[in-house]
């Protein structure tokens, strides 16, 4: 039987790691979340993570450092950052890092659901 992807979410927002968890969930994938960047580096799922889903702003390590700490240690993860307050810059230095995607919230599902299938099939994503 194929393995399930795990697909991690890290936002300091409660409402939005639940509501993504719902949809993620509901999707048939196994999601589980994180308050912050620190929390998910310290975690042994890190290793299992399939696609990673961060808030771009956080206290501590924004979503864009979270992502440059999993290149820099060798073991990136396919990563969606999602802000509330999207700006070209923002956005630019994350595709440029190689972030797949890059959304503004609210997101619509089905955004963040093509970026997810994109990296499952092993695609490059973008920005919406």
């Amino acid at each position: 039987m194929p393995q399930v992807p795990v697909i991690s979410v890290v936002d300091d927002d409660l409402s939005v790691r639940e509501a993504t968890l719902d949809l993620l969930k509901a999707m048939g994938f196994k999601a589980e979340s994180f308050s912050c960047g620190e929390e998910f580096l310290a975690s042994e799922l890190r290793h299992n993570t399939s696609c990673l889903i961060s808030d771009m702003r956080m206290p501590g390590l924004s979503g864009l450092e979270l992502y440059n700490c999993l290149v820099k240690a060798g073991t990136p993860i396919p990563t969606i950052l999602i802000t509330a307050f999207p700006n070209d810059r923002d956005k630019e230095r994350a595709l440029q890092a190689g972030v797949v995607g890059y959304l503004t919230k609210p997101f619509k599902e089905t955004e963040v659901l093509t970026f997810i299938h994109s990296v499952l099939k092993g695609s490059k994503g973008g920005a919406v």
